[in-house]
């Protein structure tokens, strides 16, 4: 995976975020809210999961 590619993914990543503060900015608030209730250990354990999986999607994507 080159920087330009990682660089892309987040590009991507943005965009889709960006969307949906647009399209939907009290539904994202109100997901934000639910997020900053939620226990330390279970966002970390969410994150840690996130990450493995767009790790090893990346890594199949680049793969193909």
């Amino acid at each position: 995976m080159t920087l330009t590619q990682l660089l892309a993914g987040v590009a991507v990543v943005l965009a889709i975020e960006g969307l949906l503060y647009a399209a939907a900015p009290g539904l994202m608030r109100r997901a934000v809210a639910a997020l900053a209730a939620t226990p330390e250990a279970r966002l970390r354990l969410g994150g840690l999961a996130a990450a493995a999986i767009g790790t090893a999607l990346a890594w199949v994507l680049t793969r193909a």
